[in-house]
């Protein structure tokens, strides 16, 4: 259950120097953003941040970027950051149909989906991060050689998103069914705040990496 309504979440999400607040005004220049050019990364749907977090403390000469819709939310993802700042993350609150308007063509190294909202009736199927509306959308910002992974507990949602892949032009590298059991899958695997929880209560994490 997403938390939308902290008190004084969207004015500290406002003062944040950790938020970009015009982001499409970055657009093809995001590396400048950083000071570096390192890959960049992001997490659609970053949730509280614990995974994004924990990568970008992994991973200092990559990029992070989280996005979320819902201040409440972004505002556990600042939280941590001001308890363990990392030079390589910032956050941006926006929809994620309006990816294209903030990257700019193969600007983005890899793109990860953690326990995307499953949107579970039909006429919602085109809201669903891992549809072929939204991989049209990721492939525009996607380099050529890059990769989408995606994680859910929810296995009509995983299903979904494997039917989904040949008529969006995609191929999956690698896909599991049971993640925690797969080793070579695990072996960098971040788990997030919901993989934590779901896991611990022996649900079974579905995982797939996909490219064009």
């Amino acid at each position: 259950m997403r938390l939308r309504n902290i008190s004084g979440a969207r004015d500290a999400i406002a003062e944040s120097p950790l938020v970009v607040h015009e982001p499409e005004s970055l657009k093809g220049r995001w590396q400048e953003r950083f000071g570096n050019d390192h890959p960049i990364r992001i997490e659609i749907g970053m949730g509280k941040g614990k995974f994004i977090h924990e990568l970008a403390g992994r991973n200092p000469r990559i990029n992070y970027i989280g996005i979320e819709k819902y201040s409440s939310v972004l505002l556990r993802g600042l939280q941590k950051m001001e308890a363990e700042p990392c030079s390589n993350l910032l956050f941006i609150r926006m929809d994620a149909e309006e990816i294209g308007e903030i990257f700019a063509p193969e600007e983005v190294d890899r793109i990860y989906l953690n326990f995307s909202d499953p949107w579970p009736k039909d006429r919602h199927a085109k809201r669903r991060l891992p549809s072929r509306e939204f991989l049209e959308r990721y492939d525009k910002i996607l380099k050529k050689d890059g990769v989408l992974e995606f994680k859910t507990d929810n296995r009509a949602l995983f299903d979904f998103a494997l039917e989904e892949l040949p008529a969006a032009g995609w191929e999956a590298l690698k896909v599991t069914f049971d993640l925690h059991h797969e080793e070579e899958m695990m072996r960098d695997n971040v788990m997030t705040e919901y993989e934590e929880k779901f896991s611990s209560q022996g649900n079974p994490i579905y995982k797939y990496i996909i490219k064009r």
